[in-house]
Formats: C-alpha cells, structure tokens, sequence
C-alpha cells in the first residue's frame, strides 16, 4: 500500500509545529531577554517585556502538547518495522512531557515576582532580582534533566528509519548522532563545572536540531510519495 499521505503530513506537520515553538522558547526567548550574567539587565528586561515572556510560556505550552502526539503518529508509521523498538520510542518519548511541565512552573514564578505587588511590598528591588534569576537557573536546570529523555527517544526513532526500508539512512544515522549529542552535553553540563566554556556544547546541539528539522522536512515533501507494504 501506499504510505498514508495524510500520515505523513499530519507527522511533518506536528514535527514543524514543535520545531517551531520549541525554537522560540528555548532560544529566541533567553535571547532576547535573559542575561545570565546579570540579575538586574535580565529583571528589567522581563519586566518591560512581560507580555514576551508570557508568549514564550504559552508557546512551550504547545510545544509540549503538540509534541505528546508526535510519537504517537510516527509509532503509525514505524511500527511494521520493528514493534518492540517502536514502543520504547514511544514510551522514551511521553516520559519527557511530565518533566517538562513541571519545569515550567519556575516560569511562572518568575512572572509572580514582577506581577504580584501586593504580595512582594517588603521584599527590595535586588531580592527580588535575585529571586527572579533563581527560578530562571532553576529552569534552565529542569530543561537539562530533561534532555536526557529528548535525547533518549532518539535512538530508537533512529533505529526505526535506518531500518526502515523507505527513509532515508542518512536521517536514521542523524537521529542516533542527535541522541549521543544531548547525552554528551547533559553529561559535561552536569559533571564538568566549565562546560560552557569548552565550546563543545553546542555543536553537540547542532546534531539533534540538523537531524529533527531534516526528518520533519522530509515527512512534509518527500516522504509523501514513498512507498511501503503495510501489515
């Protein structure tokens, strides 16, 4: 049979969604208004810039949303290749979302602390500047945690269209390298104090995000006229 067209899109399309707004809250955002050097620059920035910073929430929001149905769509279009390794996809995949929710409530205790007047009157300007990059470092530390689930499902994915007969290789090759680069940059982030500094990080970045945005592309245009026997 053919591969279902509507499959394929409706794949590609909830890849393109996540890509989209996982870009835009994870980079754009602390582009634009945090510097993690400087409590003072970021709180004013966020301050000024609060309905921003809201539109990066509600965007991670949907990201996390439309990413729960992700591997639940391509487990349609796996699953004749291997069963068992499409239900640890699956299963590696959804892991990520309760975490990656719960991180989000140290967000919403950064807007608290520039929205809440009535509550925060005794506290000075630089408490709760400091309190603010708190949450913010707190956040950026649950979205670490969380990588190692981000990278996790990759590897059966991978696994899944190198084997699969009617994807490319290459993109199957990718998936599995993007894996090993989230592992490797939670692993320096975690056990080496100057990681950062290394500038390792992110071209280990790069690998998961070239593979990610070449397997939505391809499930958007070419993947639509490939071929396969269904079961």
């Amino acid at each position: 049979m053919n591969l279902s067209k509507n499959t394929a899109r409706a794949v590609g399309l909830i890849y393109l969604i996540v890509i989209i707004t996982g870009m835009f809250s994870l980079a754009y955002i602390p582009q634009k208004l945090i510097d993690w050097n400087n409590s003072r620059v970021t709180f004013n920035n966020i301050t000024t810039s609060a309905s921003l910073f809201r539109f990066g929430i509600y965007s991670s929001v949907l990201c996390y949303v439309t990413f729960t149905f992700l591997p639940l769509f391509l487990y349609r279009l796996l699953r004749t290749v291997n069963e068992s390794h499409a239900r640890v996809m699956v299963i590696l995949a959804l892991l990520s979302v309760p975490l990656s929710f719960n991180n989000l409530q140290h967000k919403y205790a950064a807007l608290t602390l520039i929205g809440k007047e009535s509550l925060l009157q005794n506290i000075s300007i630089e408490d709760l500047q400091s309190k603010l990059m708190f949450s913010l470092h707190q956040y950026n530390d649950g979205i670490l945690l969380t990588t190692v689930f981000w990278g996790f499902w990759l590897f059966p994915f991978g696994l899944l269209v190198y084997r699969s007969g009617f994807m490319p290789k290459f993109l199957g090759v990718l998936l599995m390298l993007g894996c090993i680069g989230y592992l490797i940059n939670f692993t320096g982030n975690t056990l080496l104090e100057n990681y950062s500094q290394i500038g390792i990080g992110k071209y280990m970045s790069m690998l998961p995000a070239v593979a990610e945005i070449g397997i939505c592309f391809w499930l958007l245009f070419s993947g639509l006229q490939i071929k396969r026997n269904e079961k």
